[in-house]
């Protein structure tokens, strides 16, 4: 088991060049059946895993979703960035402590969001917004543990929409420290362009968050190099449970359990990975 400081080394150097696929577990299983198949680096899912705790996306308390980057950083042998949303404060000071605390569960990277938690704003001020960057970014500084640090501009995906907006914001989270620079909610090829170009020659990471005739070549030939599935991949777990309960339930047929993964399969796969463990 690599220690977190070569996690951290590693991660940094898939920020160098080339283009890579982060996907997002939410569980120590997910984790490392996902790191059996050959990915680099994982990300956690703040919804993936609150769904795991019944709870909406946003509502995890902060020494929950600590212990759970902690569980998952442990567990894999590939760097792992952590899902920190806005940092659980709004204050500056607030966000410093909170990225200190995470930089000390093992973490190879985490990422702060500008979204607040009022709809009625859904983001913060510009200069608030960028105070909070400044302050993830000294708190890792001083924690002196080479995080790779994530600045989000989240207004694709709060009803913000704005692409001059978030190029402003992300242009200025660069030059305040931000290591890699993320616009969740951006779709088209020009709007890509347009954030790797700004940005540059910062990494930018792209949010695959739905089927799309885009292909990691296509993304790599943009300029981005990491593309990231937030809760994609536990949305897509939960649309096979859903949909094989409400058969059994309302209809009361198990036509949806035909093509299921084998038991004897995963317990193949598991055994063997324990023994690597």
């Amino acid at each position: 088991m690599p220690t977190p400081a070569e996690k951290r080394a590693t991660f940094r150097k898939l920020h160098a060049q080339g283009c890579f696929v982060i996907p997002n577990p939410w569980d120590v299983g997910s984790a490392r059946y996902l790191q059996g198949l050959g990915f680099k680096a994982l990300a956690t899912t703040s919804s993936g895993f609150a769904f795991t705790q019944g709870r909406p996306d946003g509502a995890v308390p902060r020494a929950t979703m600590l212990a759970h980057f902690r569980e998952i950083a442990a567990a894999a042998d590939v760097p792992v960035n952590a899902d920190f949303e806005g940092g659980f404060a709004d204050a500056p000071e607030g966000v410093a402590e909170s990225v200190t605390l995470c930089v000390d569960t093992g973490v190879a990277g985490l990422s702060i969001e500008d979204s607040t938690p009022d709809p009625a704003i859904p983001l913060y001020d510009f200069e608030l917004a960028l105070a909070r960057v400044r302050a993830a970014r000294a708190a890792i500084d001083r924690a002196g543990g080479d995080v790779v640090f994530t600045a989000r501009s989240e207004g694709f995906i709060r009803r913000r929409p704005d692409l001059d907006e978030t190029v402003r914001r992300l242009k200025a989270f660069a030059a305040a420290g931000a290591d890699c620079l993320y616009a969740p909610g951006i779709r088209t090829r020009d709007e890509i362009a347009a954030v790797v170009k700004a940005v540059a020659p910062k990494p930018v990471n792209f949010l695959m968050s739905s089927a799309t005739e885009l292909t990691v070549n296509d993304l790599a030939s943009l300029g981005v190099r990491r593309i990231s599935l937030g809760g994609t991949l536990a949305r897509v777990a939960w649309t096979a449970v859903i949909r094989a309960a409400r058969d059994i339930a309302t209809a009361g047929k198990f036509d949806s359990l035909a093509g299921g993964i084998a038991n004897a399969e995963l317990n193949r796969f598991f055994s063997d990975d324990m023994k690597k463990r």
